[in-house]
């Protein structure tokens, strides 16, 4: 089991985490929304559950639920910037399928 983060993500959440002043990482969970069933969420933490997994990635605590770590194990987090859009991506082995505006996906 796997979470990986590209340079550009990693250095994108010590950013943040540096402005931010605190936390330990990033917590990446699944909840149900959009058209295609599963969206991805992300924040900041300062601690971690006792069903949490704990992966660590140039320099990055990544935390993950139980319950999101089936539908999760394998992605690799980027940040992208196109344009003037920019965010972080998720390149996730898992997802079968994604919603025509990228917000959901279904395994």
């Amino acid at each position: 089991m796997s979470i990986t983060l590209t340079d550009t993500a990693a250095k994108r959440v010590v950013d943040f985490l540096t402005n931010r002043g605190s936390g330990i990482g990033i917590r990446l969970s699944v909840q149900t929304t959009g058209c295609s069933g599963l969206g991805y969420n992300m924040e900041f933490v300062d601690g971690t559950n006792g069903d949490d997994t704990v992966f660590e990635d140039n320099g990055v605590q990544v935390i993950i639920d139980a319950k999101s770590l089936i539908y999760l194990d394998g992605t690799e987090v980027d940040y992208v910037k196109e344009g003037l859009n920019e965010g972080f991506e998720f390149n996730n082995p898992n997802a079968k399928a994604e919603c025509g505006c990228g917000e959901s996906f279904t395994v």
